[in-house]
């Protein structure tokens, strides 16, 4: 789709302030040498919370690509809707639908070839906690699917996060305050069966990101680790790994390297970045944890990776932490982008269009 002949752009990351009168989208331009050449915000036709805080929408997946990159979808916690965006050839954004998420409070969403899914946190008392799934058409209007309207565990679900697999048959939502884990199955018709509720091997699931159609990885928020789970023929989870320690604080969001050898979690409670080697099992081992910027202050939350670089939101002050990955797994920190235009705190989500190299 994108023509990147004497393209100046190494890659464009997207984030959003969630300001509470006026969304926006913030589109960070980069050179080849990771130098910030151009920033355009973007209205989102919705509102966000306004939250001050550092992880205002308490999830992962805010901010969202389609897996072929012509879309850029977004939440609106505070009008409670969902944006979706066109991208064009050069990266910029054209506002295509805004349309009700279906629920209260869309914190977090997944795509795949042609539907978007929403997980809404409901209000912890009379709306409950659901998920709710959309056609996209081939212009990003969104179309709500009969019957994908699907609640959690419970009221108090509280999600975090919602995944697909590759195959786009199994979707994963992580229960912060349950310590649940529900699960639903695409079915041959076309339906959604579920949930199917697993037992989170720590407390706090949080992020996630699948390692293969079978294998899935949780970051855990309570016990500072990572857990790898089975996903059976029966929507049931079955823990590979349980609960691998990084002695860190608030481990809550987790990225995978494009070769999926490595998994990154942010830990917002103590500034870090910790890395991990996976084998195709989902076994896993700490490798390194790096602080994510340069004076150790920085609260990493949102990540995502491009090609052999790491993209971390730091929530108390709305940088932008930059990591090379070696072949070891190791980061280097190369830049922190200061200039980002996102609110000092209150932003959520982050999202990286790669470029090819010229």
């Amino acid at each position: 789709m994108y023509d990147t002949i004497n393209c100046r752009y190494k890659n464009i990351i997207y984030s959003m302030t969630n300001a509470a009168d006026n969304n926006e989208v913030i589109a960070i331009k980069l050179d080849s040498y990771l130098n910030t050449i151009h920033v355009t915000s973007y209205q989102t036709g919705g509102k966000g919370t306004g939250a001050p805080k550092e992880d205002p929408l308490s999830s992962q997946g805010a901010v969202i690509l389609s897996p072929d990159e012509h879309f850029l979808f977004v939440v609106n916690a505070g009008s409670n809707s969902i944006s979706s965006f066109r991208i064009t050839s050069s990266g910029a954004l054209v506002l295509a639908d805004v349309k009700p998420s279906g629920g209260i409070q869309p914190i977090s969403l997944a795509a795949h070839h042609g539907v978007l899914y929403a997980a809404n946190a409901g209000n912890g008392s009379s709306i409950a906690s659901n998920i709710m799934g959309f056609q996209v058409d081939a212009n990003g209007i969104l179309t709500e699917i009969a019957g994908y309207s699907k609640q959690l565990s419970s009221t108090q679900a509280k999600p975090a996060c919602i995944v697909t697999n590759y195959s786009g048959e199994i979707i994963v939502v992580t229960e912060l305050d349950t310590n649940l884990l529900s699960t639903f199955i695409v079915q041959t018709d076309g339906s959604l069966y579920g949930p199917i509720i697993s037992n989170s091997s720590g407390s706090g699931p949080f992020g996630a990101v699948f390692l293969t159609n079978e294998i899935l990885l949780v970051a855990e928020a309570g016990t500072n680790a990572i857990s790898s789970y089975r996903v059976n023929l029966d929507g049931t989870l079955s823990v590979i790994s349980p609960s691998v320690l990084n002695y860190q604080k608030a481990t809550c969001w987790i990225s995978l390297s494009e070769n999926r050898r490595y998994a990154y979690t942010s830990n917002a409670g103590s500034n870090t970045i910790s890395a991990y080697e996976v084998d195709c099992f989902g076994h896993m081992s700490v490798s390194n944890i790096s602080y994510s910027t340069n004076n150790g202050m920085g609260s990493p939350i949102d990540s995502s990776v491009c090609a052999d670089d790491l993209y971390v939101l730091n929530g108390n002050e709305g940088s932008i932490s930059v990591f090379h990955i070696d072949q070891g797994c190791r980061l280097t920190r190369t830049t922190v982008l200061g200039d980002t235009f996102l609110p000092s705190i209150g932003s959520q989500g982050l999202a990286t269009l790669c470029f090819a190299d010229n």
